[in-house]
């Protein structure tokens, strides 16, 4: 065995060996459960300082593919957290803490309003004058109305987007429905849809969204509902101007076998996004809904997202839901209506999105400068490409930086062009201090090394 990674290494360095071994892990050459050689043993062998031996361990082990288990010695991780959805389990990654974790796809903590004021206003006691009152607090659904990229007969507040989205396909599909993903697309949604028995028609996704031409030829399936992420889509950070919108729900118009497709949107970053509002639903009112969150811009831990469209959509939701959780807590919705209304919030919300515009600017342009072509995203992710996906996720390990694989954000159908290509998604929302030496290691992990260039250099301090 130890002839076996002596022959696989090609380079003696931390970043190289644990790319090596980084290989043999994903290719099923090493399963879970197989023990690797000692530290000493390793470093023996290959002639190098113990130490080298064990910065390439640590960099396995941040990103979930080794366990030490003390004296009993170190073995290849069994990776999936087997309570998660398939999907979710390959995103999940390690536990570990990592130098700068650039993985997570959520808010900076540090750019999120304060609650503590919100709360010292809201009532001390849960009251609630009946089971069958409205499920929308009036505060807030004046407000939520107001707001809406378009004029909506009815508006609904639920548990977060994915609850939005799972009740709204729940309502819309049926087992061996087609429906229209973005491909790459959020990983949960694939999940989703595979546990409601629903088939997905990946379509591409350029810098403004989903592409016309893809989507035009899924519609001649017949889907029953399309999700689309108008604004920061993720992973890409793509934001879709009124043009592609406008071009998007002409399709949809024209075409003979779409006329009850309904159109799912997930606007999650809209307070965080640089881009304007924008729905498909100023054109088709009576055939979308549309979501809003607000776990990006005002808590991930609030759980709370709006649901709007045409009645005849939301009601049922509704009514379905009056027989499960009932309503979103009221108390969460006063929660946001003061943090939407309170001036020191609202302010608080603003600085964000131009934080994170600020960070997405400065990285782009730094990896433009690195030799690495990148537009600047939207949100809080930045979708870049690589070489090879877990070779650039193991270096960058070995650097301390910790990135997701792009390879779940994929719709994984045969004939999907973009699946073949390797990338990975940066939470660049995360970067809170100079982006420079990130950037070089995020470029010299994304370009092909050429033989015998080592990539210890991308390490830092």
């Amino acid at each position: 065995m130890m002839q076996t990674f002596l022959d696989e290494i090609e380079h003696r360095t931390p970043a190289g060996i644990a790319a090596a071994l980084g290989r043999m892990i994903t290719s099923g050459r090493l399963v879970a459960g197989d023990r690797l050689p000692t530290v000493r043993e390793f470093a023996v062998a290959l002639a190098v300082s113990p130490a080298t031996i064990s910065h390439a361990w640590q960099a396995l082990g941040s990103v979930g593919l080794i366990v030490s288990k003390g004296r009993s010695g170190t073995f290849v991780r069994d990776q999936a957290p087997h309570w998660l959805p398939a999907r979710s389990q390959s995103m999940a990654g390690s536990l570990q803490q990592a130098r700068i974790d650039l993985s997570r796809g959520t808010p900076d903590p540090e750019l999120l309003p304060e609650l503590g004021p919100a709360l010292s206003r809201v009532s001390e006691r849960a009251v609630t004058p009946s089971y069958q009152d409205l499920p929308v607090i009036p505060e807030l659904l004046a407000l939520l109305a107001k707001s809406w990229p378009y004029p909506v007969e009815s508006i609904t507040v639920v548990d977060g987007a994915l609850d939005a989205i799972s009740r709204s396909l729940e309502a819309v599909t049926r087992f061996g429905d087609r429906v229209i993903v973005e491909s790459p697309g959020f990983p949960p949604f694939f999940d989703l849809l595979d546990q409601l028995g629903v088939e997905r028609l990946p379509v591409a996704v350029d810098e403004f969204g989903i592409v016309p031409e893809s989507f035009a030829q899924s519609l001649a399936l017949a889907p029953s509902a399309v999700i689309l992420q108008p604004r920061a889509q993720n992973p890409t950070g793509a934001s879709m101007p009124a043009e592609r919108a406008a071009e998007l729900a002409r399709l949809l118009q024209k075409h003979k076998r779409t006329a009850d497709t309904v159109v799912i949107e997930d606007d999650h970053s809209g307070e965080i996004s640089i881009a304007p509002d924008v729905s498909l639903g100023t054109w088709l009112p009576e055939r979308v809904l549309h979501v809003r969150s607000f776990s990006k811009s005002h808590g991930p831990d609030l759980r709370i997202a709006a649901l709007g469209g045409p009645a005849s959509l939301v009601d049922p939701i509704v009514s379905r839901r009056m027989l499960g959780p009932g309503w979103t807590s009221r108390m969460l919705q006063k929660i946001l209506h003061d943090l939407l209304t309170d001036p020191a919030s609202v302010t608080r919300v603003s600085e964000a999105r131009h934080m994170y515009f600020a960070r997405q600017k400065a990285l782009a342009n730094a990896l433009n400068g690195f030799g690495l072509p990148v537009r600047q995203a939207d949100g809080i992710n930045t979708w870049l490409p690589v070489a090879d996906e877990r070779d650039a996720i193991v270096q960058l390990a070995a650097s301390g930086i910790r990135v997701a694989g792009g390879s779940p954000f994929f719709a994984s159908s045969p004939g999907d062009p973009a699946a073949a290509e390797s990338f990975v998604r940066v939470t660049a929302g995360a970067l809170r201090d100079d982006v420079v030496p990130v950037a070089r290691a995020l470029a010299a992990a994304a370009l092909p090394q050429a033989p015998g260039v080592h990539t210890l250099e991308t390490r830092w301090a």
